[in-house]
């Protein structure tokens, strides 16, 4: 893709998206364009066909066909306005649809660092908001050629009827063109202070959303409403402006046009006492006069696109954010080892972790231990390629993971996370995500190694139970989300902390589960209970962002440092049986 010089990425990326946009739409958008001119057309033609008909009505003479042909174009006038709106309508829902699918399928491709940098809730404000103003381009477009036709007509009409018409209303055409100028310039600015204050707020009102209990418990309401409604004053301030520009522009429009439809009649009236001109020519100049001047509704147009460009721009900045690359190389089989070899990677410009190397032998279980902050799901995300390291590579039986084709990947490498969102329109269908074919017997099979059969049997329609309608408690949504991972099987099984939520008597039952007949290869596990990092084959102990040590938990725990990791002062868990207060 090749943008202007003097261009930034996102400028690049927005042209691109409205020309493919608009190409989508081709077909309804050349149907507008055609549309709309002919209405432009029929506007122009109606003038003439009134005054022919005024000018023989006065000499007495027949009229009916020009009073038919009249009547004639206004049902025309009335059945393309129509057939307009209809087609306007479909343009922007086709582009706006069009424009969401792919930014959202962009999003999902960029994976974590499109929250990073934007926030969830100004992602959701572009997809949705912005989207749906970028949208109405395309069709504005199609139609701004009839827009500009009008009052073009209307001036190569006024010099049909008389050349000095023409002069008279030419003379102040550099008022108008200024003024248009000016309303495109000004709103894009203005638009753009609007949509990112709308941008700020929707991210502080995600962010309240999904702590709305911390809130409550807190008894912060009012603070945290005030939190989101910070940015509300710029909002204001922007709207206001954006209005400003735009009543200014009208009331400009309104000194500046009835001046020349004043200057274009009474030119007129000066021609009709000299006989140059008809009673009917001068009604017809003075109508071309008025769709000469036409400057309101271009002005609308003009305001109209100038913030669907600013909208635009912000979906440019989601589409120049580069989506995660794969590659073509075919994962040879393995036991499933893993590697990380001198791994850094940044957040907000601070090393979470720094020159990790770390070896996971195939078949085995590596429980991550650490303090809070020390990496340890950020280390579990670059383990199966949901982030890319800033240094060093991960490998899978000996592939660098970037080198993988997404397929290959996705199918080689299963997760389980501490808050599973669980997708899908019924809890099978959950358990099944991602698979290409779920048979039930699977899904029955991974639910019962999580624990989780019994209580899916219980639910009013069992495993055609609707998500939505499915209540559960965080632990039993933990365990839905262990059964899609042991479902989905594959070389390498993740959970980042999706034993968190679990009672330490169900927890243990799965780690057994996991570990005795549970689903084959190696396993990465981020543990916050000891018993968890004793029934592990090893330990990564995770501290400042490198790892510390390696080795059995029985070892480590001679360390008291290790120990404080857990906040416990308990002698260590042994394999295969937890200490009794876990117990």
């Amino acid at each position: 893709m090749t943008t202007r010089g003097d261009d930034d990425p996102a400028t690049g990326h927005a042209r691109a998206l409205l020309r493919t946009a608009t190409r989508y739409s081709a077909a309804r958008c050349a149907a507008l364009c055609l549309v709309s001119t002919a209405a432009t057309g029929a506007g122009l033609l109606l003038p003439t066909a009134l005054g022919r008909a005024l000018d023989l009505l006065l000499a007495h003479a027949p009229a009916t066909g020009w009073v038919l042909y009249c009547a004639g174009l206004v049902l025309l006038l009335a059945l393309l306005d129509a057939a307009q709106t209809v087609l306007t309508g479909t343009v922007d829902a086709r582009s706006t649809a069009w424009l969401r699918r792919r930014l959202t399928g962009h999003v999902l491709g960029v994976g974590p660092r499109a929250a990073d940098r934007f926030g969830s809730g100004d992602l959701v404000a572009r997809l949705v908001g912005n989207a749906a103003e970028a949208g109405t381009t395309p069709a504005a477009r199609a139609a701004l050629l009839a827009a500009l036709a009008g009052p073009v007509g209307g001036v190569v009409a006024l010099g049909l009827i008389d050349w000095r018409l023409a002069a008279v209303f030419l003379a102040g055409a550099p008022v108008l063109a200024f003024l248009l100028r000016a309303v495109a310039r000004d709103t894009t600015e203005s638009a753009t202070r609007y949509q990112r204050a709308q941008g700020r707020i929707a991210a502080a009102l995600a962010e309240a959303v999904e702590g709305f209990r911390t809130v409550r418990a807190a008894g912060t309401e009012g603070r945290e409403t005030a939190r989101v409604l910070r940015p509300l004053p710029g909002l204001s301030e922007a709207g206001h402006r954006m209005w400003r520009v735009q009543g200014r522009a009208a009331g400009q429009a309104v000194a500046v046009a009835p001046l020349l439809q004043l200057g274009v009649v009474a030119v007129a009236g000066v021609l009709l006492t000299r006989d140059r001109l008809s009673v009917g020519e001068v009604l017809a100049a003075s109508r071309y006069a008025v769709l000469a001047t036409g400057v309101g509704v271009l002005v609308g147009r003009l305001a109209g696109l100038a913030r669907a460009r600013a909208a635009a721009r912000r979906l440019g900045e989601i589409r120049a954010e580069p989506a995660t690359g794969f590659g073509e190389r075919r994962l040879p089989d393995g036991p499933g080892r893993l590697e990380l070899r001198g791994v850094t990677a940044r957040r907000g410009g601070r090393p979470v972790l720094e020159a990790v190397d770390l070896v996971v032998p195939g078949g085995t279980t590596l429980a991550v231990v650490g303090r809070s902050g020390a990496g340890k799901s950020l280390l579990a995300a670059l383990a199966g390629r949901l982030a890319d390291p800033d240094a060093g590579e991960v490998l899978l039986d000996g592939v660098p993971l970037r080198d993988l084709p997404h397929d290959d990947l996705r199918r080689a490498v299963g997760y389980a996370f501490a808050r599973p969102a669980l997708l899908g329109g019924t809890v099978e269908q959950a358990i099944g995500l991602g698979l290409a074919s779920p048979s039930p017997d699977r899904i029955r099979e991974a639910a019962g190694t999580a624990l989780a059969d019994d209580f899916v049997r219980r639910l009013p329609a069992g495993y055609d139970t609707a998500v939505a309608d499915a209540p559960r408690s965080g632990g039993e949504s933990q365990r839905l989300g262990l059964a899609r991972a042991f479902a989905h099987g594959g070389r390498l099984l993740i959970l980042d902390d999706a034993l968190s939520s679990l009672d330490t008597v169900t927890e243990r039952r799965i780690t057994d589960a996991l570990l005795g007949d549970g689903p084959a290869g190696t396993r990465l596990l981020v543990a916050h209970r000891s018993a968890t990092a004793a029934c592990a084959d090893a330990v990564a102990w995770l501290d400042g962002g490198r790892v510390r040590a390696v080795g059995r938990h029985e070892e480590l725990w001679r360390l008291v440092e290790y120990r404080a990791v857990f906040a416990e002062g308990a002698e260590p868990a042994r394999a295969g049986a937890g200490s009794e207060a876990e117990a």
